[in-house]
């Protein structure tokens, strides 16, 4: 039986200035999971967490659904998105350091988020804010620092902190280990995973880090240009891709370390053809397409090698669902078994 839908976003295009950024994207988080959103770089995976918190850029066109219970947020008067922020709605950000006041300590800081909602005096928001930094393990004579005085993975610590608080419903990480070394990276997601757990939170990652999406997300939407490229779970997408932008991401994720992701097209990697192992990492060729200049059918096919001139060159691939996952292909029933041979390089 498939969890509730807690949050369903429906034709979702969102335009910053001449630029369409997000191009009719549609899927459904469910309750108590974690949804990886990931993607080249200026995908769109940014601007839609945005629209998830109903916090777009104002200078940003939002159309389409994103509706929460009874709530939509697409176009909602500021108090109703005011409202749900904090109690329902959470944000863990990608730069915590700006995300926190440079002149308030940081216990005071969580202190105010605790009042702004429940209200209560001033003595027990300081004692819930220094109870919620000790839970995510800064000790509590730490918590009367200020965020300089605090290292990175302390920072980052100190934002997830805030976000559960109030035990939302939903919270959204944007990139929350962005310029952390790569142990520092384990130690804030295995932090934020298991403290959402704990509070029954649902979450979504946006993330570039595909080894941490294996260990930690039990759903993947991969994105492009925009678009919905592929989703379904983790380990479905990652060891079986069906779109060849999904196999290409996934083939030149480097193997090493601690939930490494295996060559797509098997569990582990060790089925592979010993020849695809002796050559280098794969890579897509190319570039991401720019955003104000993208071409007329698909936009990944001039890096595509299935693409062809005439479906793929001239009409956007539709999503199609089989089962539990969704694929926007024009050639997803021909890619071959190892799909990362695709993206091979002789040495």
């Amino acid at each position: 039986m498939n969890p509730e839908v807690l949050l369903s976003v429906r034709d979702l295009h969102i335009s910053v200035g001449a630029v369409e950024a997000v191009r009719g994207l549609s899927f459904d988080v469910r309750g108590g999971e974690v949804l990886a959103v990931v993607g080249e770089s200026g995908a769109g995976k940014s601007l839609t967490a945005c629209a998830l918190l109903g916090m777009p850029p104002r200078e940003a066109t939002v159309t389409g659904s994103v509706r929460m219970g009874s709530y939509e947020l697409v176009g909602a008067p500021r108090s109703v998105r005011a409202a749900l922020r904090g109690r329902r709605l959470a944000l863990v950000p990608q730069d915590a350091l700006s995300a926190l006041s440079p002149v308030h300590r940081v216990s005071d800081q969580l202190a105010a988020a605790v009042r702004s909602v429940d209200g209560v005096s001033r003595k027990e928001a300081q004692a819930r804010a220094v109870a919620a930094l000790e839970e995510v393990g800064i000790p509590a004579d730490r918590t009367r620092a200020y965020p300089h005085e605090f290292s990175g993975g302390m920072r980052q610590r100190a934002v997830i902190a805030m976000a559960l608080l109030h035990s939302p419903a939903l919270v959204i990480a944007d990139e929350p280990t962005t310029a952390q070394d790569p142990e520092t990276r384990r130690q804030v997601l295995d932090l934020l995973t298991h403290r959402s757990e704990a509070t029954g939170t649902t979450l979504v990652l946006i993330t570039h880090d595909l080894p941490m999406v294996r260990e930690h997300a039990d759903r993947v939407l991969v994105m492009y240009a925009g678009r919905l490229v592929e989703e379904g779970p983790v380990e479905e997408v990652f060891t079986r891709p069906r779109a060849p932008y999904t196999a290409g991401l996934l083939a030149s994720a480097p193997p090493e370390g601690r939930g490494a992701v295996p060559t797509c097209g098997s569990a582990a990697g060790r089925d592979q053809p010993q020849r695809a192992r002796r050559r280098r990492l794969p890579s897509i060729p190319g570039t991401p397409p720019n955003p104000t200049a993208l071409p007329p059918g698909c936009a990944f096919a001039p890096r595509c090698p299935l693409a062809d001139a005439t479906r793929c060159a001239t009409a956007h691939p539709e999503p199609e669902t089989l089962d539990n996952r969704t694929v926007a292909c024009h050639h997803w029933r021909e890619l071959p078994a190892h799909p990362a041979e695709l993206f091979l390089e002789p040495v």
